[in-house]
């Protein structure tokens, strides 16, 4: 049996969902109790609760997405582990890349070496811990400053903040345009896949936003991005089917 999906990781993940779902559960009958203190109605918790329940399956999808891309390297229970805990695909992909890059090796193909399986889970998992520790300790001497920023310069601190978010994805742009990989491993740098991948999402990310916006579907907006993810993924899945082989796997690696 593949030591990725062994007894043992299962047993180890599901007392891991138990633990998760009991403090899910205890919180919400705390919640619930003190609703009743407050004078809230059963009608109105219900209703909020449906609601939040309706609101989580947009970010499923992406995790669903983020598990599919890390199967194939470290198996389906890890990915799937860190994305029920803590975890989004901006992190646990970098951070599973880095660790395996690091260990000789890469998420296009699949992890057979124990060590560099439990150094990628180790990555994962301690870089998600640390906002678990730090955030606590830290947010509101980091709210204080940001509040001070702001008030100083509004127009600054928005540029500040979209710089952020513009450079974080800039990282995985260019990786799919001009990104190096193992020449051994198909599929590991950029090419003609990565590029039409990237192509479609950006199409498919416009085409719901102007829908969203000229026709006020307010409810396809948090599920533009990971269905967007999920199509691209599956033209990637196409045009490697249907393109010459010479096409498809074309790669120019940076």
């Amino acid at each position: 049996m593949d030591f990725k999906e062994s007894t043992f990781i299962y047993i180890l993940a599901l007392g891991i969902v138990v633990f998760v779902a009991g403090q899910s559960m205890f919180f919400l009958l705390k919640a619930w109790k003190q609703g009743k203190k407050l004078g809230i109605t059963s009608g109105t918790m219900r209703n909020t609760i449906t609601q939040s329940a309706i609101f989580t399956i947009a970010p499923a999808i992406s995790i669903v997405a983020t598990v599919i891309t890390l199967a194939y390297s470290l198996g389906i229970v890890l990915p799937w582990l860190r994305m029920l805990v803590i975890g989004n695909i901006t992190y646990e992909a970098t951070a599973a890349e880095a660790a395996l890059n690091a260990m000789g090796g890469n998420l296009s193909q699949p992890v057979e070496d124990k060590s560099v399986f439990a150094a990628a889970a180790w990555v994962m998992t301690i870089g998600s811990a640390f906002p678990l520790i730090l955030v606590p300790i830290l947010l509101k001497k980091i709210q204080k400053k940001i509040g001070q920023a702001v008030q100083m310069n509004q127009k600054w601190a928005d540029v500040m903040s979209a710089a952020a978010f513009i450079g974080l994805i800039s990282a995985f742009i260019s990786r799919a345009v001009a990104g190096a990989g193992d020449e051994a491993v198909i599929g590991d740098g950029a090419g003609v896949l990565s590029l039409s991948a990237l192509l479609v999402s950006i199409g498919l990310m416009l085409i719901l936003q102007t829908v969203c916006n000229k026709f006020k579907v307010k409810w396809l907006e948090p599920f533009a991005m990971p269905l967007s993810m999920l199509g691209a993924m599956g033209a990637a899945m196409l045009l490697a089917q249907i393109l010459p082989e010479s096409i498809a796997f074309l790669e120019w690696r940076g």
